[in-house]
């Protein structure tokens, strides 16, 4: 792409734009207008999407749980084992 690259409202694309050249000003201007550009882009979630990422979430999170504590007892009983406990 060139320095020239539209988005599709015609404006021109900040993401493509050259920081050579640019005081340490404009690298920061350069990279606000980068950050702005891009969050444009950022679509949000349906509340169904929202609702479905929330479950996938809570079920990951519940079998590292279940995996932490079969290995937590499986550890505390080899130890009571090997040290006679």
């Amino acid at each position: 792409m060139s320095e020239s690259a539209v988005t599709d409202s015609g404006e021109k694309d900040p993401r493509h734009e050259n920081r050579e050249g640019l005081s340490i000003f404009g690298r920061i201007a350069l990279f606000v207008r980068q950050v702005i550009s891009e969050l444009k882009r950022v679509v949000t979630p349906t509340r169904e999407e929202l609702i479905q990422y929330i479950w996938i979430v809570l079920g990951f999170v519940a079998v590292m749980m279940l995996l932490v504590f079969v290995l937590d007892v499986g550890f505390g009983w080899l130890s009571a084992w090997v040290f006679g406990g």
